[in-house]
Order: C-alpha cells, then sequence, then structure tokens
C-alpha cells in the first residue's frame, strides 16, 4: 500500500548522502532526485546505488538555498544533527559532540525546513527527521515550523505505517523511538520523524 503511494511521486531527497532512503524511495517506484551539498558523498551515494542495481540523478547543492524548476510532490529531509540518537551503537558520540551543537544545528534545521517548505507543491508532504534525542533538534523544530508557516499541518503516522508499534507514537502523533524501547527485539536507536503537508491552496 505504502509503494502505491510513492509509486511514480517526485521526490527530493535533502541531505541525502550515503543514499539509504533514496535506494528505498527509488525501490519503491518513486522519481527521486538525490540532494547532498558534498560532491564526494553523492559519488559514494551514486556507489550505493549501482550496488544494489538502482539510480537516481544527483545534485550538488546547498539545501538551505537551492531551488527547483517546479515544485515537488515530497520532500525527504533527514538533516545533520548531534546524533545524540546513535549512543546505543556509537558511545563516542557524547565526546565528538559540544555542548552549543544542538543548538547551532537546531539553527541549520529551521533554514532547511523553511527551504523545503519552498520547494514543496500545494498539498505536498514533508517528512523531517533526526537520529537526535534532543526536543530542540525534533518536535521543537516542527513547532516553530508550524508557527511559521500557516499552510503548514502535521499529519499524524499511524502505528500501521511503523509495523504496529504504536508505543513509537507521541501523542502529536509523530515517530519517536528510543534506545530503551524493544529490549527484546535487541533494541533500537533513538529517531524523531514528522509528516508534514502544505496547504492544498
Amino acid at each position: 500500500q505504502r509503494q502505491m503511494c510513492i509509486r511514480d511521486r517526485r521526490i527530493v531527497d535533502l541531505c541525502a548522502a550515503p543514499g539509504g532512503k533514496t535506494a528505498q524511495l527509488v525501490a519503491a517506484g518513486a522519481q527521486v532526485l538525490a540532494v547532498d551539498r558534498s560532491k564526494p558523498r553523492l559519488q559514494r551515494l551514486e556507489r550505493n546505488l549501482a550496488r544494489v542495481g538502482l539510480a537516481a540523478p544527483t545534485r550538488v547543492a546547498d539545501a538551505t538555498e537551492m531551488s527547483l524548476e517546479k515544485p515537488v510532490d515530497a520532500i525527504l529531509l533527514d538533516a545533520p544533527c548531534s546524533s545524540t540518537g546513535t549512543i546505543r551503537r556509537h558511545p563516542d558520540v557524547p565526546w565528538l559532540k559540544h555542548a552549543g551543537d544542538p543548538a547551532k544545528l537546531a539553527a541549520l534545521q529551521d533554514r532547511l525546513i523553511a527551504n523545503a517548505v519552498r520547494l514543496l507543491a500545494p498539498g505536498g508532504t514533508l517528512v523531517f527527521c533526526t537520529c537526535s534525542l534532543e526536543p530542540i533538534e525534533g518536535p521543537e523544530r516542527v513547532a516553530a515550523a508550524l508557527e511559521a508557516n500557516p499552510g503548514l499541518r502535521r499529519e499524524p503516522i499511524r502505528p500501521d505505517e511503523v509495523g504496529g508499534l504504536a508505543e513509537l507514537i507521541t501523542a502529536e502523533g509523530d515517530l519517536r523511538s528510543r534506545p530503551d524501547q524493544l529490549a527484546n527485539l535487541g533494541g533500537i536507536d533513538g529517531f524523531y520523524a514528522c509528516r508534514l503537508v502544505r496547504s492544498p491552496g
């Protein structure tokens, strides 16, 4: 069912490298443009896609200010973040970050979201996600985006869209996983995702 919804939709994957999500979208039948500001990282993405028999056009661009010839149906923004949700697998993360990083990254995320909204067609969908446990890099950014864009609304994520794992859905309808969850399955990284839809009018 999800593949039918995605098939033939024009989707931009911002901050796309190394390409795992691009590959999933292409495999589901979407027309994907993969964007990253780093040419070497995009070249790695292209190699990763080729390894699984897939391909997608790529563009080296700054996602905070890039433009498109015409608006697109959907945008995936897996934004740069402090990666605190991956501490379970990468215990060195706290030693590689600085106290001011979340605030700086939050400011970058605001710029990325603002431009993503500009690139969306009326009725288009923006999925914003990070692997951070910090509210400033997740729900607070969504709240700021909704306040800045009256034509934007949250579309709650349903449990059936995440394998029936209702415990991963917040009261607002966002996806929020924590490292202490699903211990019986080996654990899970901390992750946040929100689906936003631009008004059709």
